[in-house]
């Protein structure tokens, strides 16, 4: 027997989350997906990219998806804070994780924008689970076929938009700068949010701005009230088509130990759940969580955070299905009032 609702989460009254299946939240794969239901639209897929061949510093986010996906089996299908169920009001499932070359970077990013193309084609948002930032570039280029120019909303201790790493153009350090002289970034609405830490020079915040981003430094989350910053971020991002990318070490070490270039200074898990809360009503077309190196993670700390991550980018989507235009729910609204 086939059904149009959508197909959720395993049983939590039958199933202990411990022995759950080892898809994100127990949501289920794209295969029981199509099976249950024949035809039916899937809204969100959810793609798991193994790999970290383009690390400058600690290697190990190739390791990301897995534990990602464990740590979000405490996840439950109601969401407190934006008031938004994000299993039961859309069709996610899990596509698994997409093998591929962990020794030719270049042969790696076509697979991605391969598969990206292929998992999108039916109007499904992709959520990808990384993998170390590389990923960021293969995903802007699939999501530029549809949308153009898009604005990149970025949370990252780093820039990541450097020209080269010993010669090397595609790293983990370089795909905003690529992306910005491929034409795929709206130069007006970019912005970077939770910079800190050394640079190389100056230099590299003078580049940066020409190459389309406005800065938000983790420093300003002490200084500024939250919804102000959450204003600033809407005001830059405006009615664009927004790509959603989250570097973990976006957050403090002490938030997110797991991962492999890690600064002091970071943002809490709490700050950056509230930003995120806060893009409700905005056009997000697509996003991705990469950098988490379990090998560093400590009582699955990191993994924690960024299952969290997953959770409020699939409620975003739930509450823009539901027609929602600003923030909303008992946490959110307060971060509608900001000063832009």
């Amino acid at each position: 027997m086939t059904t149009h609702e959508p197909l959720g989460p395993a049983d939590y009254s039958r199933t202990p989350r411990f022995a759950g299946p080892p898809t994100f939240g127990l949501l289920p794969r794209l295969d029981e997906v199509e099976a249950a239901r024949p035809g039916a639209p899937i809204d969100v897929k959810i793609l798991g990219v193994p790999f970290d061949a383009g690390v400058s510093y600690r290697p190990g986010a190739r390791f990301g998806p897995a534990h990602i996906r464990q740590s979000s089996k405490l996840l439950r299908p109601y969401n407190q804070a934006t008031d938004v169920h994000p299993f039961s009001t859309q069709q996610i499932a899990d596509c698994g994780d997409l093998g591929v070359n962990p020794f030719d970077i270049d042969a790696a990013i076509r697979t991605v924008e391969e598969t990206a193309d292929a998992l999108r084609a039916d109007g499904a948002k992709l959520l990808t689970l990384g993998g170390d930032h590389t990923l960021a570039l293969p995903n802007l280029r699939s999501v530029h076929r549809t949308h153009g120019p898009v604005a990149v909303l970025h949370f990252d201790a780093h820039l990541d938009t450097w020209d080269t790493y010993m010669g090397a153009p595609y790293t983990h350090g370089t795909p905003f700068r690529r992306a910005s002289e491929e034409g795929l970034l709206d130069l007006a609405h970019c912005m970077h949010v939770g910079i800190r830490g050394p640079l190389y020079g100056s230099e590299d915040l003078t580049d940066d701005a020409v190459l389309g981003f406005r800065i938000l430094r983790s420093d300003d989350y002490q200084f500024r009230p939250l919804p102000d910053i959450v204003a600033d971020i809407r005001r830059r991002l405006g009615d664009r088509p927004v790509y959603l990318s989250i570097d973990i070490d976006v957050l403090d070490p002490a938030a997110a130990p797991g991962t492999g270039t890690p600064e002091a200074g970071g943002m809490t898990s709490r700050e950056l759940l509230n930003s995120l809360r806060g893009l409700q009503g905005l056009d997000i077309v697509g996003a991705e969580i990469v950098e988490v190196a379990p090998a560093y993670d400590h009582a699955e700390i990191t993994g924690l955070a960024a299952a969290q991550v997953g959770y409020e980018i699939l409620s975003l989507w739930a509450a823009g299905r539901a027609g929602a235009q600003a923030p909303s729910g008992p946490v959110a609204e307060h971060l509608a009032g900001g000063r832009a």
